[in-house]
């Protein structure tokens, strides 16, 4: 771990940017020295860009903002090899998925940030699906910079048929009110079989984990009886549609059917309104949302949080400027600003209020007070890419004991987290 002391501030930061294919200039002088920003693709927009260059300029004196915006695709090896280069050009901050930063700190070089997100950062009030990945053993590495979580989003017109007033206020409601909307062609919701970040949400609401560390070592833990709870709850809503059993919410795209008219309820991210809305223009105004209900009645339920942190490189030489940049950019003013023009929800649940004009985020927001991640472990991408989660739910579902199928997945996925399998 780096051990280093901030003394003096650097006057001269530069932030250089372009686009995948030859970049987005942002004006300035090229006698300044440069600290160089990797940030995604479709994270923010360029009028963002722009006016966070100005103002934070304006703040630091000779200061001049470029930002280089990267892809997703391929981005893991790319930031592998910029975290060990040491050419002039390589970043300086860079924008990594939330969960991707165990294994980019894992294989070393990202700077440990304990120390400022303790002192200047507000760390009590991080959104927790955020904040838990960017730590690894006790030390922040990762500083959240904006989340998204799913929300259930409904059709209002169905509703208002089947003579429901009021939302549900906890998960057996919800139950019941599907139930009440799943009648003669109507589906109660479109929940595919293999949709497994929704079940990780009902695994944790039960208390239940998708994988445990016992001192580095981890393991799967499918087969725990609080996630056996979390994939029976699972089943029994989703038998409240016409979901497939062995296919993912991409297969078919589950807001193509929900364009249809005929699904009460998907869960999914509140941007997939306007994927609706565009396939089927009638239901404009129609769609509402809620966040996931939980056990307990009026607190949302466990939910999935996805969104990005900022990290430092070790090997920085321009230290100093990169943090002004981290700090600038997770703070107060530019989380609102980010927030209101992306439809995030903002790093810390205490800035949740900048969102409350639009239901949607709102509806997301509430529910990331009690988001989390995936498991912090380096190999947890290895899970992803094989997915033996999603083979569990369409035997469970198809009819094969949760027992035995849940410890069969378990065990595939304590091989894929063994690293002395390597």
């Amino acid at each position: 771990m780096k051990h280093r002391t901030l003394a003096l501030p650097l006057t001269v930061l530069t932030l250089t940017a372009l686009t995948g294919c030859g970049g987005m200039s942002l004006g300035g002088s090229q006698e300044r020295e440069t600290v160089t920003v990797w940030l995604m693709q479709n994270s923010t927009t360029k009028g963002f860009l722009k006016k966070f260059k100005q103002e934070f300029e304006a703040e630091h004196g000779d200061v001049e903002l470029d930002i280089r915006i990267q892809e997703w695709t391929g981005i893991g090896d790319k930031v592998n090899k910029a975290l060990e280069s040491d050419e002039a050009s390589a970043p300086d901050v860079i924008e990594v998925g939330n969960t991707q930063v165990a294994q980019y700190v894992d294989q070393g070089g990202v700077l440990d940030l304990s120390l400022e997100s303790a002192r200047d950062l507000g760390m009590e009030d991080w959104v927790q699906g955020l904040a838990e990945p960017g730590s690894v053993d006790g030390a922040q590495f990762g500083i959240p910079w904006y989340a998204a979580n799913r929300v259930v989003l409904y059709n209002k017109d169905l509703f208002a048929a089947a003579g429901i007033k009021k939302l549900p206020r906890d998960r057996e409601e919800w139950l019941r009110q599907t139930e009440r909307l799943n009648s003669g062609s109507r589906q109660g919701i479109y929940l595919a079989g293999q949709d497994w970040y929704t079940l990780a949400g009902f695994i944790w609401e039960e208390g239940g984990e998708l994988a445990v560390d016992d001192d580095g070592v981890w393991s799967g833990a499918l087969d725990s009886p609080e996630a056996l709870a979390g994939m029976d709850f699972y089943a029994r809503l989703q038998a409240l549609g016409q979901g497939p059993k062995d296919a993912d919410e991409q297969t078919p795209p589950q807001t193509d059917v929900f364009a249809k008219g005929q699904v009460a309820q998907i869960v999914t991210v509140p941007g997939a309104a306007k994927l609706i809305e565009e396939a089927n223009p009638e239901l404009a105004g129609k769609i509402g949302y809620f966040p996931v209900p939980g056990k307990q009645a009026g607190r949302p339920g466990r939910v999935f949080t996805g969104g990005s942190d900022l990290v430092i490189p070790e090997r920085t030489d321009q230290e100093w400027a990169a943090l002004n940049v981290v700090k600038a950019l997770a703070g107060e003013r530019w989380q609102k600003e980010l927030a209101t023009t992306m439809d995030y929800v903002p790093n810390k649940t205490t800035l949740a209020s900048v969102v409350d004009g639009k239901p949607g985020v709102a509806a997301m927001a509430a529910g990331a007070v009690r988001g989390r991640a995936t498991p912090n472990s380096p190999r947890w991408a290895a899970v992803e890419a094989n997915n033996p989660i999603k083979r569990y739910m369409a035997d469970v579902l198809a009819g094969a004991d949760p027992g035995q199928a849940a410890r069969k997945a378990s065990r595939q996925i304590t091989e894929l987290l063994d690293v002395r399998g390597e």
